[in-house]
């Protein structure tokens, strides 16, 4: 309890970017080989020498030190109603997570309710507009079941639309999910009633990386979205518009090297899926089936029938005496 409260201080460092935040746990835990509590317990000089803090950084953890006996309150408090709190350096951190955030955008800490194997699962996220189609949901809700039935944990953001249809559909199919909240997980108390069973069930778990009393905002719900991303193995989209957090979030994927799955949308569809695939999405149908398209089908049976053509070499001879070989 006394370490969790460490962790709870310096994972929400007012004005501290995330990159910052992991390059001191690097430092102090795996190179130095010591505790967090050890770190603020160091004096301001072994701050400036050792690990490079200029003098904003060391206020800024000297007024955060002061935190500490609240932050105590706070930790009993999370750990007496249910909670875990999860940091970087645990075993039980989603590997998943760090692979495609990497130290630069890892949340420093997760709380978490709920069966917390599911962060060590396979899984998916299946994203979308928050005013999606039918044809979308539908989409969303089939792609959802064939998760549940190869035992994917289905990742949702929580919000309307693709993300509860999603939640929703891995509910309804009895598959797994885990909720990624656009704010605190102590105030998530209407949520934790409405999903108790499926969480005593361990079919439903409930992640923040927010401060635990944070209420909803906006750019809480905008800062949720890359990890929605980053714990899901794969994605698929289901629908999307040229802007807002789906978009950012699949370019943002896109532009990492992520292969993400775009449903491909009707003719008479208004949306952004067709963009996304040129953009280097890749097509899928109904059931989640990669698309060939007509230019790589005709590219591909070009090169099948160049190489049926061409005559093949038999072994020890030089170009000038090859002798074409048939069946």
């Amino acid at each position: 309890m006394n370490e969790a409260s460490y962790w709870i201080t310096l994972a929400h460092l007012p004005k501290w970017r995330t990159s910052r935040i992991n390059e001191l746990i690097v430092k102090f835990y795996h190179e130095n080989k010591i505790t967090i509590e050890d770190f603020f317990h160091f004096s301001e000089s072994d701050w400036k020498t050792n690990y490079g803090l200029n003098e904003k950084e060391i206020a800024d953890l000297q007024t955060a030190k002061s935190e500490l006996p609240n932050n105590a309150f706070l930790a009993e408090d999370v750990l007496n109603q249910g909670y875990e709190i999860i940091p970087i350096i645990s075993p039980n951190y989603s590997k998943t997570l760090k692979e495609n955030l990497k130290t630069k955008s890892s949340p420093p800490v997760l709380y978490v309710k709920g069966d917390r194997q599911m962060l060590g699962e396979r899984s998916i996220a299946i994203v979308g507009s928050r005013d999606a189609s039918e044809i979308a949901l539908q989409f969303t809700d089939n792609i959802a079941q064939l998760a549940s039935r190869q035992f994917k944990v289905i990742v949702s953001g929580f919000a309307k639309g693709v993300d509860k249809q999603a939640l929703d559909s891995a509910i309804k199919h009895i598959g797994r999910s885990i909720i990624v909240l656009p704010q605190g997980i102590m105030t998530f108390a209407s949520g934790f009633k409405k999903y108790y069973k499926q969480m005593v069930e361990g079919n439903v778990l409930v992640l923040s990386t927010f401060f635990p009393k944070a209420p909803w905002k906006v750019e809480l719900a905008m800062a949720r979205n890359p990890i929605i991303y980053g714990l899901a193995d794969e994605i698929y989209v289901a629908e999307s518009s040229e802007k807002g957090g789906t978009w950012s979030g699949v370019i943002d994927g896109l532009r990492k090297g992520r292969k993400i799955f775009v449903r491909k949308p009707e003719p008479d569809e208004k949306n952004a899926n067709e963009l996304l695939i040129q953009k280097g999405g890749t097509p899928v149908d109904f059931n989640g089936n990669e698309i060939k398209s007509e230019v790589c089908k005709t590219h591909t049976e070009q090169e099948l029938l160049v190489s049926e053509a061409k005559p093949l070499k038999s072994k020890g001879l030089t170009d000038d005496s090859q002798t074409t070989l048939f069946p």
